[in-house]
């Protein structure tokens, strides 16, 4: 937790056990003895029963280290990019790789989850972090993973950006110290679209296999409601047309909808009757 919590939930325990204790004890000072283990008492298990929450929704920490998983290679849970900002081809920075990784991210949160390792080449070999960050200002990780929140906030959206676990390995390339960046991306409890740009149509990424790939609308629309069903009533339902018909499928698959419509209605009026 941080400091801030722990201050705002150790004020609320502290004014609940005062609370407590005049009810309990209401010719006690607010300094004896009993008053002030009610309110410790109060305030303890407030911070635990919050630390215990929030620990079952925060995403588990990895269990596999960076070199057994570069060693084990790509799979449909493991992706290796060499860079995340600088193209080894042009030698130049290249937005269209912040857009690849965003690309990666939501398809394995819209899947299963997986882990994208940044610094790592398609064959496995260890290139680290020095390109990306000679494109800093102040090249260090701190700042790296700042850039990359604030990327994965523009492209798919703050609550989605706040759900990838992002950490970072020291190694060696060329007898030079760098970095490798670990993103590891739950499985993600609602639908991430992806922001391509302005005037870009939200994309919607699934992990198939080793691959990212690209869903329709109708595709996404059905992949939707058999991923993440909503559960039973009126409120569920709603709550799905909402989330399809604000990333603009819902509109295009019921207008596609009403274009077969149509098409049928006209064929059956032009058939001759018998």
């Amino acid at each position: 937790m941080s400091t801030s919590t722990t201050v705002v939930l150790s004020v609320l325990g502290l004014s609940l056990g005062l609370l407590l204790s005049g009810l309990i004890f209401p010719d006690s000072r607010p300094w004896s003895i009993e008053v002030l283990l009610l309110s410790i008492a109060c305030t303890v298990l407030l911070l635990t029963t919050f630390a215990l929450v929030a620990r079952r929704f925060q995403p588990p920490l990895p269990e596999r280290g960076i070199v057994e998983l570069v060693r084990l290679g790509e799979s449909h849970l493991v992706e290796f990019k060499s860079s995340a900002r600088w193209n080894l081809h042009t030698k130049q920075r290249d937005e269209r790789l912040e857009l690849v990784i965003a690309k990666t991210i939501t398809g394995f949160m819209n899947a299963d989850g997986g882990t994208l390792l940044i610094g790592v080449s398609d064959e496995g070999q260890i290139l680290g972090l020095e390109k990306d960050l000679s494109v800093m200002q102040r090249p260090d990780v701190d700042r790296y993973e700042l850039w990359l929140r604030d990327m994965l906030s523009t492209r798919l959206g703050q609550n989605a950006a706040t759900l990838p676990l992002i950490d970072f390995t020291p190694t060696v390339v060329d007898h030079t110290p760098t970095f490798i960046c670990r993103v590891s991306c739950p499985s993600s409890p609602v639908p991430v679209y992806l922001n391509a740009g302005r005037n870009e149509r939200a994309e919607f990424w699934v992990r198939t296999g080793n691959s990212t790939r690209q869903l329709g609308l109708e595709e996404t629309a059905e992949y939707v409601m058999l991923r993440w069903p909503l559960g039973i009533g009126r409120t569920m339902a709603a709550q799905l047309r909402a989330a399809v018909r604000g990333n603009g499928v819902g509109a295009d698959v019921r207008t596609a909808r009403g274009v077969r419509k149509m098409t049928k209605a006209k064929t059956v009026a032009t058939q001759p009757r018998h």
